[in-house]
């Protein structure tokens, strides 16, 4: 840079001083940058230029520089050169900082806002060059995104074919890309490879299954366009995979063949299917299908005929007769007498007789005499199934006929009848509101719900079987649901209202009743209105039911005021928390920590965290305590973190409270707490056996090989000893330990004999305490035979004890008694190996 093109200020003599002193200090050249933010562009560009001049590996230096210069391009058109030259400022940072994903995905984003696609793909691939395959998945959604931008559909495929043998989970949007360009022969090869691929996880949460019938669905509605793959095998390897939906993979092979123009082929593979299945559900739906397909077919060859201007020949016209035969054989086929065979087993199951009225679709009359004759003979006591659903199905029935007036009587009819249920008589009135709102009759539809929820002259319970169900319809749930969205559709507010209201007054609402409400009044901006019915709902629910109510109020509370009603959120939490059961507590106590986080103090999160560590479950505390460890170290440190680890340690069970221990001693030995990490290794080793938990002293063992001395490694091996000694209590053990002291007693079976001074249970008891502290006087020998000295009183006594080792005793090389001042110049001392680990390089050189 000229330096006559250099401007200095009075007030730039400091930092000109400071840069002449220290070049190369990129905190120099920040202040100086920092002091000349507000000074104009080219002044500033020209800092960093000469600072990167100086600095040319400084990332931080080339990230704000260019960071700037892209800001510098707001506003600006995108043929305006300063764009080049941002472009080359990105060119020349790249040189040095060709390894940082951040500068190239910064660059690339630049460069797709200016339009340059060639320019663009080459910066990718040379970003993917140059950065290491690690950094990869930052680049390629990028990449992908800016190749679906444009009409490039050969480049996009190549890159996404190149993509997939780095991130082979993103092969579900390659098979969405090739669809939406209509490639799909390469999409049903890509979704065949994965659908075979057992290893395979769906991002889309979708199963094997799923991806196989989509797989089937474009190779069977597609045969002109898929070439590559063998649609038959692939179906029929379906078949023997998926059993449950046999009658969907049958039928789309027979629609593969059909669409292919294959249709003697298609007939063939609908009467196998028809042979093989074995449920009444799949075989209805490939006979529906098959009928289906033998209509089409005689349709289409009808409607070739009628084109032709020529006269028919006979060839035509047999064809004609042989479709129609095959249709009217199939029709046969399906069996109506077994229809009659199930209604007569019973004559009250509902859906035989709708399957009854079904068969003669074709033949009004005849459907009217079914539906007469099912209401006359269905019994309600003792229907299979919902008897209503014949008054409703006839109904539709003069619906569907375009006759209003005659289904508006069958319905009146049928909310007179007698049923075994208030929900039976509560779905005729909902389907009766249902065909006045399918006729856009709105009004008469709320008139309808209106009548059906007035109060009875006589009222009774819900449950109250004694009473006909007319009386008791009006606490039906279903009924006031619809009434309200009726209401909330097509009437007022004040209606609205009066109808949930009412419903919280029959007090017959549930949660979500309360949650709907409360959401409508939000919608309506009566935001208090709203608080007040969730306070309704939490009165008049108890726990656990209350929880979902407590739960949406809290969120909404919070999101509408946030910190402006701190004390009036504190006392909503107060109040839900009061009662909460522990099984619900944990997230209650989270949302109220991340309140206190957001618009309260520290230290009542942490408050809050403390008491949800004793408020949720056992199984939950350990989860809850790394979550209050964790946001405590956050907001203060990880040395606010002690007392908390020192809680969990003592609340925790042993199995959470070792691994809480082993972190503390962790943390302790990283913060240089030597000392400390070694009392929480010893308060940790009591509830350690050296059994089962050999991880935990393999940790202490490595923590004293490198922070710890002779003196403390002797220490550690005495309390594995001690607590070695203190798991070590089976009954075999000790009852060992009985039978061998029980040998070198003095006393003798003639002390039992009748006129002893001292009678049987008396002894016994005097046995029973001399071998329990003959028993621990043994632990505490070393292994070697050291004998300690003795008065001449008890010297004949203790060459006469046969001393038992503890099976289970570990062996340790280096182990030493604690009282080896007791030991005289008499007794003898074995000398022992102990391993250099020990001592590091404290060992003498004898």
């Amino acid at each position: 840079m000229p330096e006559q093109q250099l401007v200095f200020e009075e007030d730039d003599l400091p930092y000109e001083e400071e840069i002449l002193r220290n070049t190369y200090s990129v905190k120099c050249w920040l202040r100086y940058v920092e002091h000349k933010e507000n000074a104009p562009a080219k002044q500033v560009n020209m800092i960093y230029e000469r600072a990167l001049k100086e600095l040319p590996g400084s990332y931080k230096l080339w990230y704000n520089y260019l960071r700037l210069r892209r800001s510098q391009l707001k506003g600006l058109c995108l043929n305006n050169p300063l764009y080049e030259d941002v472009n080359n400022a990105h060119e020349r940072a790249l040189v040095f900082m060709h390894k940082m994903p951040r500068i190239w995905i910064d660059y690339c984003k630049l460069l797709v806002d200016q339009k340059k696609i060639t320019r663009t793909r080459r910066t990718f691939d040379r970003a993917l060059r140059a950065l290491p395959i690690t950094q990869h998945h930052r680049i390629w959604p990028l990449y992908i995104a800016f190749v679906k931008k444009y009409p490039i559909h050969e480049t996009a495929i190549r890159v996404y074919r190149r993509m997939l043998k780095l991130l082979p989970e993103e092969a579900e949007d390659f098979i969405d890309y090739l669809i939406s360009i209509d490639r799909l022969d390469e999409a049903c090869q890509n979704l065949a490879n994965i659908v075979n691929d057992d290893k395979f996880m769906s991002k889309k949460k979708l199963s094997n299954h799923a991806l196989w019938h989509q797989l089937c669905s474009l190779t069977s509605k597609n045969p002109d366009k898929v070439h590559s793959l063998d649609v038959e095998a692939i179906i029929r390897g379906g078949l023997k995979r998926f059993t449950d939906q046999l009658g969907q993979l049958w039928c789309s092979l027979a629609d593969y063949y059909t669409r292919s123009g294959l249709f003697e082929r298609a007939r063939d593979i609908y009467e196998e299917a028809i042979e093989t299945v074995t449920t009444v559900r799949d075989f209805t739906h490939i006979f529906d299908a098959y009928a289906q397909f033998e209509e089409s077919v005689i349709t289409t060859k009808m409607e070739q005929m009628s084109d032709e201007s020529a006269e028919h020949n006979k060839d035509d016209d047999v064809d004609i007769e042989l479709r129609l035969a095959r249709f009217e054989h199939l029709m046969d086929r399906r069996p109506l007498l077994l229809n009659s065979v199930l209604l007569r087993q019973n004559p009250h199951n509902v859906h035989e007789w709708l399957k009854r009225v079904e068969l003669y679709k074709e033949q009004p009359r005849e459907v009217i005499n079914t539906y007469t004759e099912a209401i006359q003979t269905v019994d309600i006591l003792k229907a299979v199934g919902k008897p209503h659903n014949i008054w409703v199905s006839f109904a539709k029935f003069y619906e569907e006929n375009d006759q209003i007036d005659d289904a508006r009587t069958i319905f009146n009819k049928a909310t007179l009848v007698q049923y075994k249920a208030v929900d039976d008589l509560a779905s005729v009135w909902c389907e009766f509101a249902e065909m006045e709102i399918r006729h856009e009759n709105f009004d008469a539809a709320i008139n309808l719900l209106k009548r059906a929820t007035a109060l009875p002259t006589k009222r009774a319970g819900y449950f109250d079987n004694t009473e006909p169900v007319q009386n008791r319809v009006y606490r039906s749930l279903k009924l006031w649901s619809m009434y309200a969205d009726l209401e909330e559709s097509f009437g007022t507010l004040k209606t609205c209202k009066a109808v949930y209201d009412r419903i919280l007054d029959l007090r017959i609402c549930t949660p979500q009743i309360i949650i709907n409400y409360g959401m409508f009044l939000e919608e309506n901006n009566y935001f208090e209105d709203a608080f007040k019915a969730y306070e309704r709902g939490v009165a008049m629910f108890k726990w656990p039911n209350v929880y979902d109510v407590w739960n949406t109020y809290l969120t909404k509370f919070i999101n509408r005021y946030g910190g402006k009603k701190l004390e009036r959120a504190r006392d909503l939490f107060e109040q839900a928390l009061e009662a909460c059961p522990v099984k619900f507590a944990k997230n209650l106590y989270l949302l109220y920590a991340k309140l206190e986080e957001e618009h309260g103090l520290s230290r009542h999160a942490m408050a809050v965290y403390d008491r949800a560590t004793k408020a949720v479950l056992p199984e939950q505390r350990h989860e809850m305590f790394n979550i209050y460890i964790r946001r405590a170290a956050e907001l203060y440190g990880v040395t606010h973190t002690r007392p908390i680890y020192e809680k969990a340690i003592e609340l925790l069970p042993d199995d959470h409270a070792r691994d809480f221990c082993q972190r503390f001693a962790d943390l302790e030995r990283k913060l240089g707490e030597i000392d400390r990490a070694r009392a929480v290794y010893g308060h940790c080793s009591q509830m350690c056996d050296p059994r089962t938990t050999a991880s935990f002293w393999d940790a202490w063992k490595d923590f004293e090989v490198k922070h710890g001395n002779e003196d403390t490694v002797r220490e550690m091996l005495r309390i594995k000893r001690s607590v070695q000694a203190t798991y070590n209590t089976q009954v075999n053990f000790m009852s060992a330990q009985m039978l061998s002291a029980s040998g070198n007693l003095t006393g003798t079976t003639s002390d039992l004999a009748p006129g002893n001074e001292n009678d049987g249970m008396q002894l016994l008891e005097q046995k029973a305490s001399q071998a329990a502290a003959r028993s621990q006087m043994e632990e505490k020998k070393p292994k070697q035979s050291i004998l300690f000295v003795r008065s001449d009183k008890n010297n004949e006594t203790a060459s006469n004890i046969n001393v038992h080792q503890n099976p289970d005793e570990i062996e340790i090389d280096d182990e030493e008694s604690d009282d080896e001042s007791n030991v005289t110049g008499s007794d003898i001392i074995q000398k022992k190996v102990i391993p250099d680990e020990v001592f590091g390089g404290m060992k003498n050189d004898d």
